[in-house]
């Protein structure tokens, strides 16, 4: 028998996700424009296409994480976290120094620019914790997905109680929370956001994820509760700071997990041992990959490779071994490989990614810009809860998207995409109630389009690591999120926008009253989403054979290098 000890990391993965939940709120913080542009608009006498120009600079620079992803394999995490804390203290104190005229007559420009630093913040933030979580946790990307995307939709939520209960509707306090508070909470987590021993496959593995699962379902829907509480009853101080507390504790509970295992740890090692049989050496030995000087890379991958094919090394010891050089790919990648950003660039699958997610977010988001103006248009006066519901169901598309598919793919080695494809159907079935304008389909529309809306954002990020690989996952899925902006450029502002104003010219009115408001936005949106749905189902039928491969017994098969 043959005993090769592969060296590893002693440091546990969970401390880095139960920080990245405090790195994802903050990674909200555009979500925060509506709640200061009013006072943005009046302070700076700024008519409303201003103000709808500095909100698409907003949800364009907040997408815009293809820098960071370029760099995502040449600096830590922390340089990542650092840089973003300036951006966002640079760019909100400069609002904040123009919403409470300390600097009086700033130029409309600078403000712009103000706004594209800080809503870029996000990016440096996103990218640094969901590229060293996918590679922390390689063998559950799909659920890694899912909670982190939850807790990024839930922080719209966190900012609109903080801002309601404790900072008493005050546009410059929340600026000024946005400026100092968020780059000092990233500061201190930097230091726990770092590259970590992969994650295995075992019972406690699958029991923490349903923990934090189960954390973040409590946190929202105790953050929609109190909101819609606090809308309707009056609540004193003491008490403001009480429910506040409670959704700190919430915010803390993925801790829990290091916690307990520090306080009681489990049997196993740190150090990976892999058994295999006798027929190809002479005697036992112990073999480390890192410093025998008896075995050559070759050597080791050849060791490696015969003990993986015969099944005797698991995928998370195969891992470790190829990030550590044991194993080295001399061939031309293919699908489930590591891919070069420029070898990704080239294929058929890598735009059939992008397109498909540019209709079906793109077509979502159009709606979360102009969710408020649906609802008056349609008689909603308060579109408080309208929000509210929109953006609850988006953090449940979010997280079950990356629990439903998880699932389907360990089981039956079912694409990812295949639930892209039912996202945008139900889509177009939700636009069609919006342009119906029937009684009663408003909240159902609203409800079944967020959480699309979620499924879109949560799928692309695992799907991309698992048919291009995590080495360049960053640049990779950086430039896939762009379709989310250039969605909101083309659809929202191009369409929804001119629309919206052609119908109010016609009323006579600023505000536009009815459903032809927004009729002919759906109907085109409904066949945007159709389109989105061809390219989805193609893109499942060319990934079938791969998820098959990948997904081989219910177990992924680590063909690619680690990233690390």
């Amino acid at each position: 028998m043959v005993k090769l000890v592969v060296k590893a990391g002693s440091r546990p993965p969970w401390v880095g996700l139960a920080s990245a939940v405090w790195i994802q709120i903050a990674v909200g913080n555009p979500f925060n424009f509506p709640l200061y542009s009013s006072a943005l608009k009046s302070v700076l006498s700024l008519n409303q296409q201003q103000i709808t120009i500095l909100g698409v600079a907003n949800d364009v620079e907040e997408s815009m994480a293809l820098l960071p992803g370029i760099a995502s394999n040449n600096f830590p995490p922390w340089a990542f976290l650092l840089l973003g804390s300036l951006l966002c203290f640079f760019g909100y104190g400069l609002i904040f120094l123009a919403v409470t005229q300390t600097v009086s007559q700033l130029p409309y420009i600078l403000i712009c620019l103000a706004l594209c630093v800080a809503a870029n913040s996000s990016a440096w933030f996103g990218t640094a914790v969901f590229v060293t979580n996918m590679r922390n946790f390689p063998l559950s990307r799909g659920t890694i997905s899912g909670i982190l995307n939850g807790y990024g939709g839930i922080s719209a939520e966190v900012y609109t109680l903080i801002y309601s209960l404790v900072l008493k509707g005050s546009a410059s306090k929340l600026l000024l929370f946005l400026a100092v508070g968020l780059p000092a909470v990233c500061l201190l987590m930097m230091f726990f956001i770092r590259p970590c021993t992969p994650s295995g496959e075992d019972s406690s593995v699958h029991v923490h994820f349903i923990f934090v699962q189960a954390a973040s379902v409590l946190l929202a829907s105790y953050l929609v509760v109190t909101t819609i509480v606090s809308d309707v009853v009056s609540i004193n101080d003491a008490l403001t700071y009480f429910l506040v507390a409670i959704m700190v504790l919430l915010l803390v509970a993925p801790l829990a997990i290091p916690i307990k295992m520090t306080l009681f740890p489990s049997n196993s090692k740190c150090n990976v041992s892999l058994v295999g049989s006798s027929d190809n050496l002479a005697s036992e030995s112990d073999i480390s990959t890192q410093t025998s000087p008896l075995l050559t890379p070759s050597s080791s991958a050849a060791i490696l490779e015969s003990f993986h094919e015969r099944g005797d090394v698991s995928d998370v010891e195969m891992l470790i071994a190829e990030g550590q050089g044991a194993v080295i790919q001399k061939r031309r990648p293919k699908r489930g490989d590591d891919f070069k950003f420029r070898e990704a660039f080239i294929k058929a699958d890598f735009w059939l990614c992008w397109f498909a997610y540019f209709l079906g977010a793109g077509s979502g988001v159009t709606v979360l810009n102009n969710l408020a103006q649906i609802g008056v248009a349609l008689g909603v006066e308060d579109t408080t809860i309208l929000l509210s519901v929109f953006s609850f169901c988006i953090f449940i598309g979010r997280l079950g998207t990356g629990v439903v598919s998880e699932y389907f793919v360990r089981l039956i080695a079912l694409p990812r995409t295949f639930w892209m494809t039912c996202a945008q159907i139900i889509m177009i079935v939700a636009f069609l109630f919006y342009a119906s304008a029937l009684n009663g389909t408003l909240y159902a529309a609203t409800a079944l389009l967020g959480i699309c809306y979620g499924v879109q954002c949560s799928i692309m990020a695992p799907t991309v690591s698992e048919i291009f690989g995590l080495k360049h996952f960053g640049v990779i899925s950086s430039f896939m999120m762009l379709g989310n902006p250039i969605g909101a450029l083309i659809f929202s502002v191009f369409l929804a926008g001119n629309v919206y104003d052609t119908e109010a010219a016609k009323q006579g009115n600023s505000t536009c009253y009815g459903a032809d408001c927004f009729r002919l936005t759906f109907l085109v949106l409904a066949g945007v989403c159709g389109l989105g749905t061809i390219l989805s189902i193609i893109l499942t039928i060319r990934m079938r054979p791969v998820y098959k491969m990948l997904y081989a017994g219910g177990s992924f098969r680590l063909s690619q290098n680690s990233g690390h």
